[in-house]
C-alpha cells in the first residue's frame, strides 16, 4: 500500500512539474552582437517583462558579430521549444522569418529600421510585428545645421551589408539633393575599413560626419571618432548610446523607450493580441543628446542656443548619465 501512494505520489508530482512548465512561457531573445545600444535594448526589455511578474522563461542569444551563425542560434530555440523570438536588429530579424516560417510563432523585432525593406511586413508576414527605430531624413540634416549652419558638405559612413543603416543613409541623401545640400558618402563591408573610410570623407573636405543606426560602427565607436576629431570633424550619430560612446550629438533613438514599447507588445501578445492585428511601431518622440566632451575633443565653438532642447549625456570631464 506504501509503495502504491509513493508511486501516485510520484505521478502528482511529476503531473505538476508538467503542468508548471506547460504554463511558463519561453521567450528568446537574440542580438547579432554586443554594443551599447543593442545592449540596452536587450536589458531594458528583459527588465520590463520581469516586472510584469508573468511566468516567463527569458533565453539570450548572441552571435557575437558572426551574423552567419544566427540561423543556427534561431534553429536551436526552435528545436527547443519556444513560445516567442524576439530578434534584435534587422539582420536577426530577417533570419528570424527564414527560421520559424510557418511555425505561426510571433515575431517581435527590435530596431528594425525600414521593415518593409527588411521584409518584415506585407504577405507571409501575419505573424510579425515590432518597433522599428527609423529617423526621419530631414531632422538627422536638421540637427548637423542646427550646430553648424555653415556646413558645405556632410559625409555619409555606413555599412553596405546593413539594410537598417542603407535604408537611413539613402533617405537622408534623397532630402539633401531636394535640398541641394552637398554631400559625399562611404560604406565599409568590415571594419577593418572604418578608419580608411573615415579618412576619405575628411579628404574630401566634408564639414561633418553622420552615421545612423549601424550596428557594426556603433561598436567601433572609439576608432571612428578618433579618426574624426583628430581632423576637427564632428560626428553626428543615429542614437544616445553612439553618442555616450563618443559621438557628439543625435536626435535619434532612445533605446530604452524602444525597449519599453517591445515589452508592451510582447506582453499584448501573450495577452491574446494576434501579431496582424498590431502594425509595427515607430519610437513615440526622439532623443536629443550632446556630448560635450567630444566637443573638446575635436575644438568645436558653438553657439549657446544650438544646446537648447539636448540633454547633455557626457559633460566636459568626461562624467556620463548615460542610463540615468
Amino acid at each position: 500500500m506504501k509503495k502504491l501512494s509513493a508511486i501516485i505520489l510520484s505521478l502528482a508530482l511529476l503531473l505538476f512539474c508538467t503542468t508548471a512548465l506547460a504554463d511558463t512561457y519561453r521567450i528568446a531573445i537574440v542580438q547579432p552582437m554586443s554594443h551599447t545600444s543593442l545592449n540596452q535594448i536587450r536589458d531594458t526589455i528583459v527588465a520590463e517583462l520581469n516586472a510584469s511578474g508573468r511566468d516567463i522563461e527569458i533565453l539570450l542569444g548572441n552571435a557575437n558579430g558572426d551574423t552567419a551563425s544566427l540561423p543556427t542560434i534561431l534553429s536551436n530555440y526552435r528545436a527547443s521549444g519556444i513560445d516567442m523570438v524576439i530578434p534584435i536588429a534587422t539582420s536577426t530579424a530577417q533570419s528570424a522569418k527564414v527560421v520559424f516560417e510557418g511555425d505561426e510563432l510571433p515575431i517581435v523585432f527590435a530596431a528594425v529600421a525600414d521593415p518593409g525593406a527588411a521584409g518584415m511586413t506585407g504577405e507571409g508576414c501575419e505573424f510579425i510585428t515590432g518597433v522599428s527605430n527609423n529617423i526621419p531624413a530631414a531632422e538627422i540634416v536638421k540637427l548637423i545645421f542646427n550646430f553648424q549652419p555653415d556646413c558645405g558638405k556632410i559625409g555619409f559612413l555606413y555599412t553596405s551589408s546593413e539594410v537598417n543603416s542603407v535604408s537611413t543613409i539613402n533617405a537622408a541623401k534623397a532630402y539633401c539633393d531636394a535640398e541641394g545640400i552637398a554631400y559625399v558618402e562611404a560604406s565599409i563591408s568590415n571594419l577593418s575599413e572604418l578608419q580608411p573610410a573615415v579618412e576619405s570623407l575628411i579628404a574630401k573636405g566634408v564639414d561633418a560626419l553622420y552615421t545612423g543606426n549601424d550596428n557594426s560602427i556603433a561598436s567601433a565607436m572609439a576608432t571612428y571618432t578618433d579618426v574624426a576629431y583628430t581632423a576637427g570633424i564632428p560626428v553626428y550619430c543615429g542614437a544616445d548610446s553612439m553618442v555616450a560612446d563618443g559621438g557628439f550629438a543625435t536626435i535619434g533613438v532612445n533605446y530604452v523607450q524602444l525597449g519599453e514599447q517591445v515589452a508592451a507588445m510582447v506582453l499584448k501578445i501573450m495577452d491574446g493580441a494576434q501579431p496582424a492585428e498590431l502594425p509595427y511601431e515607430v519610437l513615440a518622440d526622439y532623443a536629443r543628446f550632446v556630448n560635450l566632451q567630444a566637443v573638446e575633443r575635436f575644438g568645436g565653438e558653438f553657439a549657446e542656443a544650438a544646446f537648447e532642447g539636448y540633454t547633455v549625456l557626457v559633460e566636459a570631464d568626461g562624467t556620463s548619465h548615460f542610463g540615468e
